[in-house]
């Protein structure tokens, strides 16, 4: 139950990545959680959004070098060591994560070389697997 990430290599100069999530926002893309990257003069910018078929066509019309791939995306319960513990359930069993970051809320993107057993192994604790459907329905206003 991967999702779908959508990566953009822009220029590190100010207004691109505004450009970008400009033409998501005209696009009526949400943008769920995104990571940017530096590299010197260009950066890369992974992005989890609603509607990664649409991200992908409005990055292709502007121009933008784009690529997407799967990551796990991982719900946590909002509590002291929840992300240390999924963490060390990859690292027990020897999945290197190559790279991580936040989504809304208490969400988690995990890029691995082996999604499947990362999943497999996650299936059994108690952390929500999101899929594409989780994250393009409306999340709950906080406290309700």
């Amino acid at each position: 139950m991967s999702v779908r990430q959508v990566s953009v290599f822009l220029e590190s100069r100010p207004g691109h990545l505004r450009r970008v999530l400009d033409a998501f926002e005209d696009a009526d893309v949400n943008v769920r959680g995104y990571s940017a990257s530096d590299t010197g003069d260009y950066g890369i910018v992974r992005f989890v959004v609603d509607d990664p078929v649409r991200a992908l066509a409005v990055l292709t019309d502007i121009g933008a070098a784009c690529s997407s791939s799967e990551v796990l995306c991982v719900r946590l319960d909002d509590e002291p060591g929840e992300l240390a513990r999924v963490m060390g359930v990859m690292a027990d069993c020897g999945i290197n994560v190559s790279y991580s970051y936040s989504l809304i809320s208490t969400y988690i993107a995990l890029s691995t070389p082996d999604l499947d057993r990362a999943e497999e192994l996650l299936s059994g604790e108690p952390v929500e697997l999101m899929s594409q459907a989780d994250l393009a329905a409306p999340l709950a206003p906080q406290g309700v």
